[in-house]
């Protein structure tokens, strides 16, 4: 199986062309088998204890200008792998208008919050420290905001969704627009391994969005999401899943 496409440009030299789309059923089926399987297997060993209560005392999780931005980014994520899907899929209608415009609107998301987080939040609750990585072996240990997998996920979309804005704007730059007309003078080589890195970083980004939905959706963590649409867990759902003593959130 193909994993780069290539040409010929007009001189004659094969340059690549972009990704080899043939790699998107891949990643699809192999995303599914793996949180099929993980669904298995965590139904298997699942204990029966008591579920933390989402009644009495509310501590304050997210703000409501990070929520914002998470469902910002979210939509403008889930419309750029629409439109950069579908297409490849075989469905026909008018989609690049759309997906530079939810690039553009990425971009500019993606750009507040970095400031945000660099200034105005707690930067360093969210990098990954040595200790973090036994959290997942050692029940006792328990996260502070943000447990090692939320860290994870993190990074992985932070790194892809960084990748896919760089090249998107240097493709966007080659396209016609209210802002400019095409070049009429390109580097095909160039623009073939943007193609590629854009791709590639498409790929990853469909895995991972899917793996995100999944965990955000399981019973267990459910809350979390409750927490990324209303800003708040409860008091024993803090209690349960964090170390107080590392994270001491206000009051809802």
């Amino acid at each position: 199986m193909e994993i780069i496409r290539n040409k010929r440009d007009v001189w004659g030299d094969e340059v690549i062309l972009g990704v080899a789309w043939d790699l998107l059923w891949v990643v699809a089926v192999a995303a599914l088998l793996l949180l099929a399987g993980h669904a298995i297997v965590m139904a298997a060993l699942a204990k029966r204890k008591a579920k933390p209560s989402a009644e009495g005392p509310k501590v304050r999780r997210h703000d409501a200008i990070d929520r914002a931005f998470h469902w910002i980014m979210a939509a403008s994520v889930l419309v750029l792998i629409a439109t950069g899907v579908m297409p490849i899929l075989g469905v026909r209608f008018a989609w690049l208008n759309i997906h530079w415009i939810a690039g553009l609107i990425l971009t500019f998301v993606v750009i507040f919050h970095i400031i945000r987080a660099t200034f105005w939040q707690d930067f360093k609750s969210m990098l990954l420290t040595p200790s973090d990585f036994a959290e997942p072996f050692d029940e006792s240990r328990k996260p502070g905001k943000y447990s090692f997998e939320q860290k994870g996920m993190h990074w992985a979309m932070t790194v892809l969704v960084l990748l896919v804005i760089v090249t998107g704007v240097i493709l966007f730059t080659n396209i016609n627009s209210p802002f400019w007309a095409r070049p009429s003078v390109q580097d095909e080589a160039q623009l073939g391994l943007m193609f590629l890195l854009h791709g590639l970083a498409t790929l990853a980004l469909v895995a991972f969005t899917a793996i995100h939905i999944y965990f955000a959706l399981r019973p267990e963590k459910i809350f979390y999401t409750r927490s990324m649409v209303k800003g708040w867990i409860s008091e024993d759902e803090m209690k349960q899943n964090h170390d107080t003593s590392k994270w001491k959130p206000e009051a809802e």
